[in-house]
């Protein structure tokens, strides 16, 4: 089977791309290695999961300062666009610096390489830097999104998964979250982007017969994990002697989910091709996380304990664009796709921990 990952030098894109050509599929990934964090860690991570090396011939870019994570301007080897990679760990891994909304270079790449199956994810992320930069969002999450739709239409991709996120869920009170709910109040543009994903992939399936799963992601956490996220920014933090924000006066209920459970179920989504609807649409949206949601405290304290010093801690009100708990009700995919996480909280802080420690911080 002959797969595209988009995303695929991202946090989830470079783990499952690795894991899917390990057990024997074409693996072709894309990213456009942007600088919303320090794009070194990416590089990193392809390095890690692909077997790919920073030429030192490639020319040095320069990160806009908020990318550092003091706030400092990052320096970053720009790979070439558009030229393929072949992992020397596996053949049938490759990886190519493309951007999604290129409606030149995508199309392209689809008529030849005839994709059986595509994966999403893709996007530019982050809830608060959504209030600050929401063009950024409509370009990626959606412009983006529609040239995969309609590359997916004319080379008769038999199955897209795309990342869609429990922030859609917005102003929902309800909890356990539930795909049943209605999701109409959004608190970013970040969410109201993700929902518009979904919204796509419907009228695709409708108009054009175009199987989908959305996978509402609820927050991942584990080595290799985003800089902006919650775990690498309390380890930077407590290392480093600074205090932590704790925003909502510590007040917070988050289902955190580890990587490996995410991949893993990911994978399974991306073989499970939905059934038509009641409607005759072969659409189908999953949450997928944990279903047990932890006390951001209790979190914060996991962090502290493996990293061996507690936090000086900064109590913030609640930021725009979050909201106070995020719970999936995991119950759908379970039993329709086979999914079963499996890590514990501690077990997969002691795992982000170790790797902290022992690679990103050595």
């Amino acid at each position: 089977m002959k797969i595209l990952i988009t995303g695929g030098a991202g946090f989830i894109g470079s783990k499952l791309a690795n894991e899917l050509a390990k057990r024997g599929d074409e693996v072709v990934a894309i990213d456009n290695i942007n600088t919303y964090y320090d794009p070194n860690l990416k590089y990193d991570r392809l390095k890690e999961f692909y077997g790919i090396e920073v030429d030192p011939a490639w020319p040095k870019g320069k990160a806009v300062p908020e990318t550092g994570n003091d706030g400092s301007e990052v320096t970053f080897p720009e790979m070439p666009y558009g030229q393929e990679f072949v992992s020397p760990k596996m053949p049938n891994l490759r990886f190519i610096r493309m951007d999604i909304a290129d409606q030149k270079a995508v199309p392209e790449l689809f008529e030849r390489e005839k994709f059986d199956k595509v994966m999403n994810l893709a996007a530019q992320a982050g809830v608060r830097y959504s209030i600050k930069n929401p063009m950024a969002y409509v370009e990626s999450n959606v412009v983006g999104f529609m040239n995969l739709l309609e590359c997916c239409r004319y080379n008769g991709v038999k199955h897209l998964v795309y990342a869609s996120s429990s922030s859609v869920y917005g102003l929902n009170t309800k909890v356990p979250f539930s795909e049943d709910d209605e999701v109409i109040r959004p608190v970013s543009i970040y969410a109201a982007t993700k929902k518009s994903n979904e919204l796509m992939a419907h009228a695709y399936g409708k108009l054009y017969g175009i199987p989908s799963t959305g996978l509402r992601y609820f927050t991942v956490y584990g080595p290799w994990g985003r800089p902006d996220m919650a775990p690498m920014l309390f380890a930077n933090a407590i290392t480093e002697g600074r205090p932590i924000n704790v925003f909502n006066n510590g007040d917070l209920i988050r289902d955190f989910t580890y990587i490996d459970d995410i991949v893993g179920g990911t994978i399974q989504a991306i073989d499970h091709v939905a059934p038509a609807n009641e409607d005759g649409v072969p659409v189908k949206v999953y949450n997928i996380g944990c279903s047990h949601p932890v006390k951001l405290m209790d979190f914060i304290s996991e962090i502290e304990k493996n990293i061996g010093k507690e936090a000086q801690k900064n109590y913030l009100p609640m930021q725009q664009g979050d909201v106070y708990q995020t719970n999936a009700n995991t119950q759908k995919l379970e039993t329709e796709v086979g999914y079963h996480p499996s890590t514990l909280l501690p077990d997969g802080i002691r795992e982000f921990a170790t790797w902290y420690r022992d690679v990103y911080r050595k």
